[in-house]
């Protein structure tokens, strides 16, 4: 069974319960991009709460613009400021410190397309949890698919409408604000670190 997935910025926890629990990912290439959803985007857990980390990008004239077209406003250093957010939100977390020279150097860097940004962010994060990162790429747009060949969860990408929910695990804020569900794999990976891979296998969507 093969299962269809957006690939989007340091994705929802979601994305990787469906991703680690998967035979076969395909990921949707030829979307049209759409504003105010996980494509360029992602939320962490900062010492005020939930934190919306957003990706600027430069909008085109066209009316429709593939999500593999997007390119990336860098005229601004949104990356410092992304880095310097994840070190207020999970410096004092069991496992930043683990994987912090591995995450720098992709803040480090000037990606000029947000698809490829996406899938580094990815790769940081299977590589993490020790897991292989193999997948397909569609080559034209999945309509509407039959749900006993491939199990579409591009709804995921629409965080708002997300409404999964998972097992509570300790993240460093929670005796201030209490649990927050499904946010970034990074507030996974930070907290429970070599423990994420398994607490993913265990979780339903």
């Amino acid at each position: 069974m093969k299962t269809l997935l957006f690939p989007t910025y340091f994705p929802s926890i979601s994305n990787f319960v469906a991703l680690v629990q998967s035979e076969n990912i395909v990921f949707e290439m030829e979307d049209n991009f759409q504003k105010q959803t996980n494509r360029n985007r992602t939320y962490i857990y900062s010492p005020n709460g939930i934190q919306l980390l957003n990706i600027p990008v430069k909008h085109s004239k066209e009316a429709h613009q593939k999500t593999k077209e997007i390119k990336i406003e860098n005229d601004f250093n949104w990356q410092k400021q992304h880095f310097k957010s994840l070190e207020a939100a999970y410096r004092t977390s069991p496992f930043f410190e683990f994987f912090e020279d591995e995450i720098l150097p992709i803040f480090e860097k000037k990606h000029q397309f947000l698809m490829d940004l996406n899938f580094e962010t990815m790769e940081f994060v299977t590589k993490c949890l020790r897991m292989k990162f193999d997948y397909e790429t569609s080559v034209e747009y999945f309509h509407e698919q039959n749900p006993n060949h491939i199990l579409d969860f591009r709804h995921l990408v629409e965080g708002k409408k997300d409404k999964s929910q998972f097992e509570s695990y300790t993240q460093v804020f929670d005796d201030k604000h209490g649990f927050l569900n499904n946010l970034s794999i990074l507030d996974l990976l930070f907290n429970e670190g070599k423990f994420a891979l398994d607490y993913l296998k265990n979780q339903k969507l």
